[in-house]
């Protein structure tokens, strides 16, 4: 009778559930249990491959399209570059060729120029020697006339003093001659 005192909501030892309980826990029941859990899984799986799986595919295949995309263009962009890196030296290398062609004749000019100048600046020079060269000899010539032509003056008159005779200017110039 001890099973009689006992409070009601608990169970004396070796006594079943008659009632309640969690049904998870229910031995009985474990067949219908496993088999629900099938079907609901088998279910949630055709859903899942033929709704959600496409939709993560295609947007997985959309996005590994847009970064094989821009990588794509990333590489073509790069060719350009190099393309235009290229292009440039290739223009710097001509300028710096066409400037140094350019140097060099202007400086080949100059030098023509500046020999050209010496050239017609010594002609000049030689010239004008040459003209101060006749100058002077004409001046030494005239020099030397009025000095011939002073001294038989001059002879001619020391000869007058002397003797008391007039010489002659041409016997005055043959003399000076002759003593010259």
């Amino acid at each position: 009778m001890a099973a009689d005192h006992t409070e009601e909501g608990t169970l004396a030892p070796g006594e079943a559930h008659a009632e309640g309980g969690l049904p998870q826990m229910n031995v009985d029941t474990y067949a219908s249990q496993i088999f629900w859990l099938v079907v609901t899984f088998t279910f949630l799986m055709v859903v899942l491959s033929r709704v959600a799986m496409p939709n993560i595919r295609g947007g997985l295949e959309r996005r590994q399209n847009k970064i094989q995309g821009d990588l794509d263009a990333a590489q073509d962009l790069g060719k350009q570059a190099a393309e235009s890196l290229e292009a440039y030296e290739a223009s710097l290398a001509s300028a710096r060729g066409r400037a140094l062609a350019l140097e060099d004749e202007s400086r080949k000019k100059v030098l023509a120029d500046i020999e050209a100048q010496k050239d017609e600046a010594e002609a000049k020079s030689q010239a004008a020697m040459a003209e101060a060269e006749q100058r002077i000899a004409a001046a030494r010539k005239s020099a030397a006339e009025n000095v011939r032509k002073s001294a038989a003056g001059a002879a001619a008159d020391v000869v007058e003093r002397l003797i008391g005779e007039r010489v002659s200017e041409a016997e005055a110039d043959k003399a000076v001659e002759a003593a010259l």
